[in-house]
């Protein structure tokens, strides 16, 4: 069954208490499902951002896009994740992920370890949070989103989530903390290895997608030429097939999210927050299909 799309904005920049709840009611606006916040030193924290957020809108869910395990305590996350879930009338999405900037660690103190680590401490926060959230006064645990690319996290999401998120995106080997996009068959080929991983579930997850770009153009190739610096391994025919960047007309982009769709999988399209007014006339277009 194909799902209806839902849209995301992951909201990025700090903002002073107005200017926050403002930028929060202007994507209610816009027609965004879902008001997201990140969990990077240097954006806002995540829980009373949410709560602010919720407080200043009526229709959109709000959610984690992703929380760095490393950074919490289980216990104590599962208490902020009950008071935000109360606090914003039940609208919380919880997003999870291992965290992939070795700065930070380094910066909050917390050892950056090894990939399987860093796993490991994702299903250590999972497994708690079923714990303390399963009693009957918690209320329903807030639908669970993981994001991560490799076999394992797959296998993780596939185990979990009721959203599977998926960056398009593998760590920069020369630049810490940066990202290399994969191209369209390699996404298709993680989404492939998901599938196979979620093959016995009873309910199928919702598939989400993080895009980088959004530019409504009438000069494709011009819009993706810029990247050519930063991505020596693809070509300019590799970006513009690529679902993380939506490039062209109004028109074009619709199309292009209905073809991801059909191909991938991903109903849910997350967009970052320097985008979200540019892909304003797409969520309208594609509101309810």
């Amino acid at each position: 069954m194909t799902r209806p799309f839902r849209f995301g904005v992951n909201m990025v920049g700090p903002d002073p208490g107005d200017a926050w709840r403002a930028k929060c009611r202007r994507a209610e606006d816009l027609g965004y499902d879902v008001i997201l916040v990140p969990d990077h030193l240097g954006t806002p924290s995540p829980f009373p951002a949410l709560v602010a957020a919720a407080e200043a809108t009526t229709r959109p869910n709000v959610g984690t896009f992703v929380l760095n395990c490393a950074f919490w305590n289980p216990v104590l996350l599962a208490r902020e994740v009950t008071t935000a879930n109360a606090l914003t009338g039940g609208r919380l999405e919880l997003g999870l992920g291992t965290g992939y900037v070795r700065e930070e660690f380094e910066q909050a103190g917390v050892e950056w370890g090894t990939p399987g680590t860093r796993v490991d401490r994702l299903e250590r926060t999972i497994a708690e949070l079923d714990r303390q959230l399963a009693s009957p006064e918690q209320g329903p645990r807030p639908p669970l989103l993981i994001g991560g690319n490799g076999d394992r996290m797959l296998r993780v999401t596939a185990a979990h989530a009721d959203i599977a998120a998926f960056t398009g995106a593998r760590p920069a080997p020369d630049n810490a903390g940066g990202l290399v996009p994969l191209t369209a068959d390699e996404i298709e080929g993680r989404v492939a290895a998901y599938r196979k991983f979620a093959a016995d579930r009873a309910e199928a997850a919702e598939l989400n997608l993080l895009v980088q770009l959004v530019a409504v153009t009438e000069d494709r190739g011009a819009a993706v030429r810029p990247w050519l610096r930063h991505t020596p391994h693809l070509t300019e025919q590799d970006l513009l097939a690529s679902p993380l960047l939506l490039v062209g007309t109004v028109e074009e982009i619709t199309a292009q999210l209905l073809a991801a769709r059909e191909r991938y999988g991903f109903s849910y399209i997350t967009v970052l927050e320097p985008y979200f007014e540019a892909f304003a006339p797409v969520v309208e277009e594609l509101r309810g299909r």
